[in-house]
């Protein structure tokens, strides 16, 4: 019976040019990947320093693997708790500049489990209409009301709030915006949880390791560090691992690990994951010109799709090229890849319907031939125009 359903449901999704299917790299994550016999340009990943095959950062997670093994063997409330875990943590407190951090095995176990140990039933969550689906699930999953505001909207977030009354109201935004690469406007979602009385949860996935003089992403940036309750950030992305990790007050910390489900249910990391992160901390926070590299890629290409008649602006590794229908998004991605470039289509649900768009993300891996390339691609090409 189930075989049945699936079939008619991928039908459905064949017809709707909605349907997915994996491609295994057969080498490293970096500026170029192999696929299926095809060396590419990679335009797809979110390893935006380059660090996800860092001699450094391997070299870390193999001497952990030396000592701590492979596998984690439980949670981290039984016997997966290690040494690694507990300097991982330090580090990522003292990166944040936060009382104390608390890791997950990823960034939708982060926003999950944060947001269903923080709120619930006789609660209010307020979130952005553009929130990654790992906040939009952890707002359902809490069981609290949920008010949507209008992306980025400020005015309309205070007048929801305004009228909302409840015993705990939580605010969750995305930092950087994972689909269109724009930022939220943080400093006014501030202060009006401060005049409104309400809670804010960041989610820096997209801003960790990019933005900040430091790499902590837009709260750094900002300024805001102090300013905000949680904040979430991924190991996974600019940091080249695996994980995610809150940082808040150790109270909230605290709760949090009693509370979290993902956490509390799941094996934990294994610990060479955690030094692989520990040794990533270190480089983005000292290696400045490892973000100089990024934000010249990030400039150069902007400039390049503006001179192309895109709307583009340098705000953060993400560039996005809407088409519309997801045919049209597929179509360019095939053309791309003809002339050696890996940029995926982006489809609903990912994205609303009619906004299915090429996603370019760029890294400091990425030379001036790179970029070049992809800009001359899309002209030759006539994408999006």
């Amino acid at each position: 019976m189930a075989t049945a359903w699936a079939q008619e449901d991928l039908g459905s999704l064949v017809s709707r040019g909605l349907k997915r299917f994996l491609e295994p790299l057969d080498s490293p994550q970096g500026p170029l990947v192999r696929i299926a016999g095809e060396t590419l340009v990679n335009f797809a990943s979110n390893d935006y320093l380059g660090l996800a095959a860092s001699p450094s950062v391997r070299a870390a997670a193999v001497a952990a693997l030396e000592l701590h093994g492979v596998g984690s063997g439980a949670s981290r409330l039984v016997v997966g708790d290690t040494s690694a875990h507990q300097r991982l943590e330090a580090r990522l407190a003292a990166f944040e500049r936060s009382e104390a951090a608390l890791l997950f095995n990823s960034g939708y176990a982060a926003n999950v489990g944060t947001l269903q140990a923080l709120v619930g039933p006789e609660d209010v969550v307020f979130s952005d209409a553009l929130n990654h689906a790992s906040l939009i699930d952890g707002c359902r999953l809490s069981r609290a009301r949920v008010v949507v505001y209008p992306h980025a909207d400020v005015e309309a977030l205070e007048r929801a709030l305004a009228s909302t009354p409840a015993r705990r109201r939580l605010v969750v935004t995305d930092s950087v915006f994972s689909m269109d690469g724009d930022s939220a406007p943080l400093r006014e979602i501030v202060a009006v949880c401060r005049a409104q009385g309400a809670a804010l949860l960041v989610d820096e996935a997209h801003g960790t390791g990019v933005l900040g003089s430091r790499g902590a992403g837009l709260c750094e940036e900002l300024g805001l560090e102090g300013a905000v309750d949680v904040r979430m950030g991924t190991l996974s992305k600019a940091l080249g691992g695996m994980g995610a990790y809150i940082c808040a007050s150790r109270p909230v910390v605290e709760l949090v690990l009693n509370r979290a489900r993902p956490l509390v249910f799941s094996t934990a990391l294994p610990a060479a994951l955690c030094a692989a992160a520990e040794a990533a901390v270190d480089i983005v926070e000292h290696d400045e010109a490892l973000r100089a590299r990024l934000w010249r890629n990030i400039r150069r290409f902007a400039d390049g799709l503006r001179s192309l008649g895109f709307a583009a602006e340098a705000r953060s590794a993400i560039f996005p090229v809407i088409l519309g229908e997801p045919e049209e998004a597929i179509a360019a991605s095939r053309a791309l890849r003809s002339r050696g470039l890996l940029v995926k289509a982006i489809r609903p649900p990912t994205v609303p319907e009619g906004t299915s768009r090429l996603r370019f993300c760029l890294s400091a891996a990425h030379t001036e031939g790179h970029i070049d390339l992809a800009l001359e691609s899309l002209r030759r090409l006539n994408i999006g125009r």
